[in-house]
């Protein structure tokens, strides 16, 4: 069963997700709440396996609460909501551990099918998520804001691994990956795995944003 924690400022849809999601045999909402504070109420009560975080929220919006969620409970999956097209939350929510973007207008079957994804370790990460981070990246590299690279080296990384980085770093997906690369998905995912510990990256997100950070994203070359 994947427990869920909805966060969204509005009673409305707090209450129609519930109904929603509560549709689902294998998908239990344990807590509602109407702002980041709740947020961190709410996870000592009932842990959840995934939050689903509206960003505009008063008193911790949902960006803040991501970090703070992320740094006391780093299993928790974040599938940030959102009716705002806003490229800095979209940066920053990435940045700090949620496992995807999804606008508020998503149909049923896409909301769902993103919760499966988080859940078995993927994330919601797409071509136009990809070219906001793009973008901000390059306003935030002339203001010497971006991401800590903390030393990692391309290096570090054989052939394979720097490929399917940079793959990574433009959405695509293991399997669109492995078709590229003419691999299984079995290798995709070990050669995934063994960069992600090489680099001390936390999961696909914040290899796709490294990647994009460092021009990888821009240089692939079979």
């Amino acid at each position: 069963m994947i427990k869920i924690l909805i966060a969204d400022d509005q009673d409305l849809i707090r209450e129609s997700l519930k109904i929603i999601l509560d549709m689902n045999s294998d998908i239990k909402v344990v807590g509602l709440a109407e702002n980041g504070n709740k947020v961190l109420e709410q996870i000592r009560k009932n842990l959840p396996d995934i939050i689903l975080m509206d960003i505009r929220m008063p008193e911790m919006d949902g960006v803040l609460c991501t970090k703070a969620v992320k740094e006391k409970y780093p299993d928790v999956k974040i599938i940030i909501l959102t009716t705002f097209d806003d490229d800095e939350y979209v940066f920053y929510a990435l940045k700090y551990g949620a496992s995807g973007y999804l606008l508020k207008g998503c149909s049923v079957q896409e909301l769902t099918a993103a919760i499966h994804t988080v859940m078995n370790g993927g994330s919601i990460l797409n071509a136009s998520v990809i070219t906001k981070v793009v973008k901000l990246f390059n306003q935030l590299a002339q203001a010497n804001i971006a991401m800590e690279l903390d030393g990692r080296s391309i290096k570090e990384l054989n052939r394979t691994e720097k490929n399917i980085a940079s793959l990574v770093g433009r959405g695509l997906s293991n399997k669109e990956i492995a078709e590229k690369l003419f691999l299984s998905e079995g290798t995709i995912r070990n050669a995934l795995s063994a960069a992600l510990s090489k680099l001390n990256l936390r999961d696909r997100t914040q290899l796709a944003i490294w990647a994009v950070q460092t021009g990888l994203a821009s240089d692939f070359h079979v």
